[in-house]
């Protein structure tokens, strides 16, 4: 059982400049809320509650001050600064004290995910107890992304980044689930010519050990890499029409955090006063009928560090 994850929110996001020049990607506004909670919202959903955030060097106050250590949502929060991005298994080199001798989750603080049977999904992934599993998802241009190439009962057959011809269209995600061997693995791998360790050389190790394996996200879900301007918004976009349309929010993290009875109600109420008056608030009153309690210990607290 997988009980810990790392979210990699480095990156120099330069597809995103000059928005990125100042402020980290991942604390950029999807709808109402930062990025970074969608990705900590699925790897809540999965039931982990051990998580390390591995930022650019000079931005951890600012994620910090979003996300604290993680109490507020019955979770524990670490941090790691990058000096500069080398890759996404370099994540595991540099968790490797944060991950010990347990199997880890790893998710791209820029992805995106969205599907009714998602929760499912994720709790079957985390049971995974040797190998690694990846979780795709068909897409328009495969060109694009990292691909795999699957048999016809759906093992994985080869990986292929970016290919220029492909048979297949399955996307390899931005989520993916590893036993403990990932830090042994990813000590082992060789800079690209992008001189960064890749993500799809990692897997390969699996694969070749017959060790790698794939869920599916399914056609009713959403999967989006917000890495470009346009895929952000669109993501945006997704999230305002499907909140309006349905009155449920989507990486509501202490939503979650209650239905998992990690939190209580009196810590939902000190989150609302942390928020203040806004879209956020206004939906955890009225979906718990709760209302503002300014004179709790945690808004003296909170006023005080002002």
């Amino acid at each position: 059982m997988i009980k810990k994850a790392i979210i990699l929110a480095g990156g120099l996001g330069t597809r995103m400049s000059p928005l990125t020049k100042a402020v980290n990607k991942q604390l950029l506004p999807i709808y109402d809320k930062p990025l970074i909670y969608y990705p900590l919202s699925i790897l809540m959903l999965a039931g982990i509650k051990e998580i390390l955030i591995i930022v650019n060097k000079g931005q951890l106050s600012q994620f910090k001050k979003i996300l604290s250590d993680g109490k507020r949502f019955g979770i524990k929060i670490s941090y790691l600064e990058q000096i500069y991005p080398r890759g996404l298994p370099d994540a595991f080199i540099l968790g490797e004290k944060f991950i010990g001798k347990d199997n880890v989750a790893l998710i791209l603080g820029d992805n995106f995910f969205y599907g009714q049977s998602l929760t499912k999904k994720l709790k079957e992934c985390v049971k995974i107890k040797s190998g690694c599993k990846i979780l795709l998802h068909p897409v328009k241009k495969p060109e694009l992304y990292g691909v795999a190439n699957i048999t016809s009962g759906k093992k994985v057959r080869s990986l292929k980044e970016k290919p220029k011809n492909s048979k297949s269209n399955l996307a390899v995600t931005g989520l993916y689930f590893f036993d403990n061997k990932v830090i042994k693995y990813s000590k082992l791998l060789k800079p690209s010519k992008r001189k960064e360790l890749e993500i799809i050389d990692l897997l390969d190790k699996y694969l070749k050990k017959k060790k790698l394996s794939a869920e599916f996200l399914g056609r009713g879900g959403a999967w989006l890499d917000t890495g470009s301007i346009d895929d952000f918004y669109d993501a945006s976009s997704f999230v305002s029409a499907m909140e309006n349309r349905q009155g449920l929010k989507i990486a509501c993290l202490e939503e979650i955090a209650l239905n998992y009875k990690w939190i209580n109600k009196k810590e939902v109420q000190e989150a609302i006063n942390f928020y203040g008056n806004c879209i956020y608030s206004q939906y955890l009153k009225k979906t718990y009928k709760l209302k503002n309690v300014k004179n709790t210990s945690f808004w003296r607290k909170w006023k005080i560090c002002k």
